[in-house]
């Protein structure tokens, strides 16, 4: 959609302020924190969901399977109580409870088991997990424009979206495609064809940075089977993104309903979506895991069917070497597990 006069001048003035803030970072005016152990950098350039915590997952899984003792930072969006730092350990029977912590930031450590530490403050964060849990490496959730915090790596996630869209109010940019200047590695986070298809988009990145490019998509985890005609609901950032999965999957979706990013359920929007389900003819529901954490316990919505998302990362392994690489370690990272 073409921007409004008004919206392109918010949006000039919106770019003029990041990239007075990013050249005060650059040039030292504005301070930034080290921690003591090394950062990476997980982020994008828009608002909305690009599939910044399943890579997080999966990033941080391939450290877990090297034996590498880690923690994720993240702001736990739409939460109260924001100012608080909350704690996440290893253990789940110990997380907090999702109103406390927030729905990302609990399936993060579900699904990872390391410690999430979830604050506004990241380099609090930071120093809490190197304390507690002696962490040698911290993953930065949505962290490309939080220049506060000092990194040793920045993968930031594009989509071909984010080359043609226009900066906040007018589109979803929260900086401009010339931001990936800045970056370590791209990565590509949508489904693609063969290798022309791959380089192709090369080009197009080049235009904006020399890093590498690797590639990623979402995909539904493994052993999801449902029959029959289903009724799907969410609260994503970009729900389209979780239509076109079922799609994928050959689900016959009777209907379907949306809320907004992070929202929590209430009882009346559960009565809601058991009228429209009716009304569609729909014998079971499906949602994400993410939704699934928002869910009041004993929801009542019968035959629910959960479906986690993987982003699927084409040559993670190598990623992952070269995030080691950047953070002064070897690539097996023998050098952090005996620390």
């Amino acid at each position: 959609m073409k921007p409004s006069p008004a919206g392109r001048s918010l949006a000039a003035t919106f770019g003029l302020l990041a990239a007075a803030r990013n050249r005060a970072f650059d040039r030292g005016w504005l301070p930034i924190t080290h921690l003591a152990a090394p950062v990476i950098s997980v982020g994008n350039l828009s608002v909305g969901g690009t599939g910044k915590t399943p890579t997080v997952i999966a990033v941080g899984g391939e450290l877990v399977r090297r034996g590498l003792r880690c923690d994720v930072l993240t702001r736990g969006y739409r939460r109260p109580g924001r100012e608080r730092l909350v704690v996440l350990p290893p253990a789940p029977a110990c997380a907090a409870a999702p109103a406390e912590a927030g729905d990302e930031p609990r399936l993060i450590a579900r699904r990872l088991q390391v410690p999430v530490l979830v604050g506004r403050d990241r380099a609090a964060s930071g120093r809490e997990g190197e304390r507690r849990f002696a962490s040698q490496l911290h993953l930065l959730d949505d962290g490309f424009q939080r220049r506060q915090l000092g990194r040793c790596f920045d993968l930031v996630l594009v989509t071909a979206e984010d080359l043609e869209d226009h900066l906040l109010p007018a589109g979803r940019l929260r900086e401009p495609p010339r931001a990936l200047a800045r970056v370590h590695a791209v990565l590509w986070a949508g489904n693609l064809g063969d290798g022309v298809a791959q380089d192709d988009v090369r080009r197009r990145v080049a235009r904006w940075t020399a890093a590498p490019v690797y590639f990623g998509h979402k995909a539904p985890s493994a052993g999801v089977a449902v029959r029959g005609r289903v009724f799907a609901f969410c609260a994503l950032g970009r729900p389209e993104s979780f239509w076109a999965t079922l799609e994928g999957m050959g689900m016959e979706v009777a209907g379907r309903r949306s809320f907004r990013d992070h929202y929590r359920y209430r009882p009346a929007d559960l009565l809601r979506l058991r009228r429209e389900a009716a009304d569609a003819g729909a014998e079971t529901f499906v949602t994400t895991e993410k939704d699934a954490i928002n869910l009041p316990d004993n929801c009542g919505l019968e035959k629910l069917t959960v479906i986690g998302i993987e982003m699927r990362i084409t040559a993670l392994p190598q990623l992952v070497d070269m995030m080691l690489a950047a953070a002064g370690w070897p690539a097996g990272g023998n050098r952090i597990s005996q620390g």
